[in-house]
């Protein structure tokens, strides 16, 4: 079956062209206009994947859309902005996108990275049956459950993969272009400012000093590292 993507944007023009593009490499689609009929359009027609433009006229804009949906479905989000400022995209991420694209994109770069989102979407994970504590980090993988200081963090799915990568790596630098890889896919494995982003957001939900990590370490030039104490482990279940 072919997956069905919905795409929400305030302008006729670019609805049409997204739909073309899209329905030409056998992609089903389907189109709102605002906010309100996007919600409705996404319960309808539960869409394997949303294409949402963050500047929506009359009405919330696409991160309070992205905000409502994920209080029901964990179904990948790509957020489309006019704006390629790290303000912005952080603040799709916060709402719980899985991904971004800055207008004006090309045919090929939306075809890609609606494929690699799916791909992650629907790639399934190594089970891995034990809990690592990495000082006061506790991360859960066979729950998907992280807790700092003993509290549940509430991280999307892309934040949660990237943290498992690491975590499953512990006192080991990751290469830029291997996180990338592995995390996103081959289509990002030289977007190092996208994995510098997130990695910033990360911190923000993980380290009690985020300016100044103790868990997510940079490794200037080559990459990142989860950094734990001696005594941190891996524990059956």
């Amino acid at each position: 079956m072919r997956e069905k993507i919905l795409v929400v944007d305030d302008e006729p023009r670019v609805v049409r062209l997204v739909t073309e593009v899209l329905q030409a490499v056998g992609y089903k689609v389907v189109a709102a206009a605002n906010a309100n009929t996007a919600l409705e359009m996404f319960a309808l027609e539960q869409p394997d994947l949303a294409l949402l433009d963050v500047m929506l006229g009359g009405g919330p804009d696409g991160y309070s859309i992205c905000r409502r949906i994920r209080e029901f479905s964990d179904v990948p989000v790509i957020m489309l902005t006019a704006k390629a400022l790290e303000s912005d995209i952080l603040c799709g991420f916060d709402a719980g996108a899985d991904d971004y694209l800055t207008k004006p994109f090309s045919a090929k770069e939306l075809i890609a990275r609606v494929r690699a989102v799916l791909r992650r979407a629907q790639r399934p994970e190594e089970v891995v049956s034990t809990t690592m504590r990495c000082g006061d980090l506790e991360i859960d993988f066979a729950r998907h459950i992280v807790k700092v200081r003993g509290e549940k963090v509430s991280l999307t799915r892309t934040e949660y993969g990237l943290l498992r990568e690491l975590a499953l790596h512990p006192n080991k630098i990751l290469l830029h272009r291997d996180l990338l890889t592995a995390v996103w896919g081959p289509e990002y494995r030289d977007d190092v400012d996208y994995l510098r982003a997130y990695v910033r957001y990360l911190r923000r939900k993980l380290e009690p000093d985020p300016a100044n990590p103790k868990y997510i370490v940079t490794e200037s030039g080559l990459g990142y590292m989860l950094a734990c104490p001696e005594e941190g482990k891996d524990v059956p279940e």
